[in-house]
């Protein structure tokens, strides 16, 4: 299994690296590859096999097929249509059962709690869960990628229709990938 991950994770560098120059470099486009080792750590240390991991804002789709690579049932939410076509060539190329659908990862209906669910880099689209077939509360692990503000917004969005049980890992750029459960940081796997 190390070396598929391995792999999968030079090939995400190097997705990433395309997307650079031929994307970001013309235009602002809110995907940034996470720091695939660091997730692939926090992954292994949550790891629950036959669990259901999700992803919001899966991009090229590495994170949910390393989570499927490790026994995870894994599934993506993708705004972009053309990174969810990135994604799922992706998965067919490691063999992955990880699956991709292009929509928002903010259920249908949602309303931040003492906001509106504005946010400057989550943009507006149908809601990802109808394509699932699944609402968030289906989920044992969730992982996010929060820009800025973000933070708050995806704890709120566990916290109205998320299971208490389940964990949220979020990648912060400065502390690495945490992980919360019920509101709570966790610190080992529970």
């Amino acid at each position: 299994m190390q070396a598929r991950l391995d792999a999968l994770c030079a090939e995400g560098w190097s997705i990433w690296e395309r997307f650079e120059r031929t994307v970001r470099d013309r235009d602002f486009h809110s995907f940034v590859a996470a720091d695939y080792d660091a997730v692939r750590s926090a992954l292994l240390t949550h790891r629950t096999p036959g669990a259901r991991f999700l992803e919001w804002g899966s991009a090229s789709g590495v994170i949910a097929i390393m989570a499927d690579m490790m026994g995870f049932e894994a599934y993506g939410i993708e705004l972009d249509a053309a990174l969810v076509t990135t994604a799922r060539a992706l998965a067919m190329r490691f063999d992955s059962r990880a699956q991709f659908v292009t929509g928002s990862f903010l259920p249908t209906g949602y309303k931040r709690l003492g906001g509106d669910g504005e946010s400057d880099t989550i943009g507006d689209g149908p809601s990802g869960y109808l394509q699932l077939g699944r609402s968030l509360d289906d989920f044992d692990v969730v992982f996010g990628y929060p820009w800025d503000d973000d933070a708050p917004l995806m704890h709120d969005l566990m916290r109205q229709y998320g299971r208490p049980d389940a964990l949220l890992l979020l990648n912060d750029t400065e502390r690495g990938v945490r992980a919360f459960r019920g509101g709570r940081e966790v610190t080992t796997p529970q």
